[in-house]
């Protein structure tokens, strides 16, 4: 991705939203008010926080830019190897509602900041499934937007939601973007969010490979921690309008990780 590009998207969709400001989960702001609307297209506010077309467009093909680099790092030809990236997408659903909880029999409290990062993870596996053959970027992103132009939340729970979603992945064995949608409304993710983290995920997963994740040496726990954790905290800290956003995250984890002083590439 070119330098700055993901600054440059993160500081145009944090500027899209001009109405009164509330907290979300990473220390953003994205507005109170139910509906905006645009271009003639209602878009829930909670989820697009004042996008217009062109910026989630733009913001869609980022993403999936950084997706098919990662998955380019791994197989060099993963399009054709027709990965069954529904398979992954389901199963991470059934992490989410470990995260979530399920057991009626014991008490359970929900941890959104987990289950938000299952739906990030959801994200990384359900934007692969759109790959197919020769179509580019951007015609993948212009069916992401056509296929939620004018969409509206059920209100299904988070539970429920996954579900629907989960269900879809293996009746189709495929990714619905408007599942995903419901998904992120369940958990109160907006898209804003949904950017800042995707970036952020991204580059753990390219932490990952660079600390032997494919050779079987990476660990996954620091200091007793699932690395997912330390991230929600990296992130919580870090500027995500910076020009290097994605090269902070880097070295935030880099500090964190055990042994990463001597094992960090050269």
């Amino acid at each position: 991705m070119p330098e700055g590009e993901c600054a440059r998207v993160l500081a145009s969709l944090a500027s899209a939203c001009a109405g009164p400001p509330c907290q979300d989960m990473f220390g953003a702001e994205s507005c109170s008010r139910d509906v905006v609307r645009h271009s003639r297209r209602c878009y829930p506010c909670g989820l697009f926080s004042h996008l217009e077309a062109p910026q989630l467009k733009q913001a869609l093909q980022t993403m999936l830019a950084m997706q098919d680099r990662m998955n380019t790092r791994i197989h060099p030809q993963w399009i054709d190897q027709d990965f069954a990236w529904y398979r992954a997408l389901w199963i991470e659903c059934g992490e989410l509602i470990e995260h979530y909880g399920y057991k009626w029999w014991k008490k359970q409290t929900p941890d959104m900041e987990q289950v938000r990062l299952e739906v990030i993870d959801i994200w990384h596996f359900g934007l692969s499934a759109l790959f197919a053959g020769d179509k580019t970027v951007e015609a993948i992103a212009e069916d992401i937007a056509a296929e939620l132009a004018g969409f509206s939340p059920a209100g299904l729970g988070v539970r429920e939601a996954t579900e629907a979603l989960a269900l879809h992945a293996l009746q189709a064995q495929g990714f619905c973007p408007r599942r995903f949608w419901e998904l992120m409304h369940a958990a109160e993710l907006d898209f804003t969010q949904l950017h800042s983290a995707y970036v952020g995920k991204n580059v753990l997963n390219f932490f990952r490979q660079d600390h032997g994740y494919q050779a079987g040496t990476y660990q996954k726990l620091w200091a007793g921690r699932e690395d997912n954790e330390h991230l929600v905290e990296v992130l919580a800290e870090l500027d995500n309008a910076a020009d290097d956003y994605a090269d902070q995250v880097y070295a935030a984890l880099q500090a964190r990780y055990p042994g990463a002083a001597a094992d960090a590439p050269r």
